[in-house]
């Protein structure tokens, strides 16, 4: 046989061969999985027997626990209601006993109202009895004395009134004594230690600066061809200069002492340097108001630096500089406010307040003083704006409002620096007033003392801090002296500005003439 055909052959086995055999394998796969099956489910019904034998057993349980539960809640709550009962019997039992007390109670009360109601009966009749007495005792009163009840009991309030009077006005004395003795003697140990321990110069200011010359010759050239450099340099200063007969000197007036400590600088630069002509003029004036602005800096450094208060702000400090050119009658502002801060600070220390805040109020208080030609508004509230501007501590800000008591003061250091500012003001040669000023304020003080009932005079005195009252002796008596000293003190204090205190004297003086013929 060929080759090929034995290839066929072969071939057909082989395939004759796979198929059989994957016959006899599926066959043989189909018995085991049949036979696992039939043990899993032999074995899942065993699971779900076990499964449901074991929840009939713990319903059967949880059945037994609850019974047992609600047999034991049944019998605390059994108990609980016997426990209740017999507390709402004993409640019951003492409500009875009350009962029983108030029905007593009650009656007794009965019996008593009915007693008193027998002593009210019997006191009425008494009343009445003492009424027809009273009428029989004032007729046969008013038959005696001549008066009538109305007239008897005037005069007797008159009495009344007059011995209050005299009394109120004694007690009045004598508690004021005792009190002016303790607080003046406290207030003058403090004001006498803290003006002992400040020690501060008094400049009068004034209004012109005196430039010396080194020869007469000088004013010429100050003059200038025609008068140009005078004009220039008055016009570039504000200032005027007065040139006159007085040897060897110029005259500066004008009102900004800013204006004038310019124009005094440039002034001297100009005669050191000898060349005077309008050119040099403007830059010499501008080189003086540089010059100014740095020292106003300087004195506010210095200012700060004197009185020990520090973390003001630079621009307050600037503005503290510019009020060494300021003055308030005379008195130079910015020493003006380094003695209050010291004298605040001083006063403080005695008080056992905080120093250093006391100070810085003292200082700050008339900040407003250096921009007030400026600006529109009174020192007093240009001085707050700025302290609330630049962020000042708010005791600060209200001594600057209540210093002249426009604001109520709401801390005892604005109340300290009231004080101060009175004590330097005050103090002798710290300020000049005009006459004006001076006679007006002696003739209001006399004018307020007249108008009182019973004065037949006033003098002021000693400058306006002492005034003399004399009263009429027959329309005022002693008691009444202490009362019209007290009432004229208090209305002087209401309708007058004045600086310290003023004394008020009032005088009663009896005079008997007789002639001998």
């Amino acid at each position: 046989m060929p080759d090929y055909v034995w290839a066929i052959i072969l071939v057909a086995a082989v395939i004759v061969t796979a198929v059989v055999t994957a016959l006899v394998v599926k066959n043989y796969l189909e018995k085991s999985a049949a036979s696992t099956i039939g043990s899993a489910e032999d074995k899942a019904r065993e699971i779900i027997d076990d499964a449901l034998k074991t929840a009939e057993a713990k319903k059967r349980e949880s059945l037994l626990e609850i019974k047992e539960e609600s047999i034991r809640t049944k019998n605390d709550l059994d108990k609980e209601i016997k426990e209740r009962r017999a507390e709402i019997q004993r409640f019951e039992r003492r409500i009875q006993q009350k009962e029983e007390n108030i029905d007593k109670k009650a009656d007794a009360l009965e019996k008593r109202e009915a007693g008193l109601t027998a002593k009210e009966e019997s006191l009425n009749r008494i009343r009445e009895e003492v009424s027809k007495l009273n009428e029989q005792r004032l007729q046969e009163l008013e038959r005696i004395s001549g008066l009538t009840s109305e007239q008897a009991k005037d005069y007797l309030l008159k009495i009344v009134e007059d011995e209050v009077k005299h009394e109120t006005a004694v007690m009045i004395k004598e508690m004021e004594s005792r009190a002016k003795e303790e607080a003046d003697k406290k207030a003058r140990e403090y004001v006498v230690n803290a003006i002992q321990r400040c020690a501060a110069d008094h400049v009068s200011e004034t209004t012109i600066s005196v430039v010396q010359l080194p020869n007469d010759e000088m004013k010429g050239r100050i003059i200038g061809r025609e008068g140009r450099n005078i004009r220039t340099l008055e016009t570039l200063t504000g200032v005027d200069l007065i040139i006159d007969d007085t040897p060897e000197a110029v005259v500066l007036s004008g009102f900004d002492p800013i204006r004038r400590e310019v124009a005094r600088i440039a002034l001297e630069k100009l005669i050191v340097d000898g060349r005077i002509h309008p050119a040099r003029i403007e830059e010499t004036v501008e080189k003086a108001q540089k010059e100014v602005e740095l020292m106003m800096k300087e004195e506010g450094e210095a200012a700060v630096l004197e009185v020990g208060v520090h973390g003001i702000h630079p621009e307050l400090v600037k503005l503290l500089g510019k009020m060494k050119f300021r003055t308030s009658y005379g008195q130079n502002a910015l020493k003006h406010s380094i003695e209050v801060a010291i004298l605040s600070g001083l006063l403080a220390s005695e008080m056992g307040l905080d120093v250093r805040l006391a100070k810085r109020a003292g200082l700050l208080h008339d900040i407003g003083k250096s921009v007030d030609h400026e600006m529109e508004g009174s020192h007093i509230q240009l001085g707050s704006e700025l302290c609330k501007k630049y962020k000042e501590n708010a005791v600060v800000i209200n001594a600057v409002e209540s210093h002249h008591g426009d604001v109520e003061p709401t801390s005892l250091i604005a109340c300290i620096v009231q004080a101060a500012d009175t004590i330097s003001a005050a103090r002798p040669g710290a300020r000049r007033e005009t006459l004006e000023t001076y006679t007006s304020r002696l003739k209001q003080l006399e004018e307020i003392t007249n108008n009182f009932k019973g004065v037949d005079k006033s003098f002021a005195i000693q400058a306006g801090r002492e005034v003399r009252v004399m009263v009429v002796p027959e329309q005022v008596t002693d008691a009444d002296m202490v009362l019209m000293a007290r009432e004229i003190s208090k209305k002087i204090e209401a309708e007058m500005e004045y600086p310290g205190q003023i004394k008020v004297n009032v005088i009663r003086e009896s005079r008997v003439i007789d002639y001998a013929k």
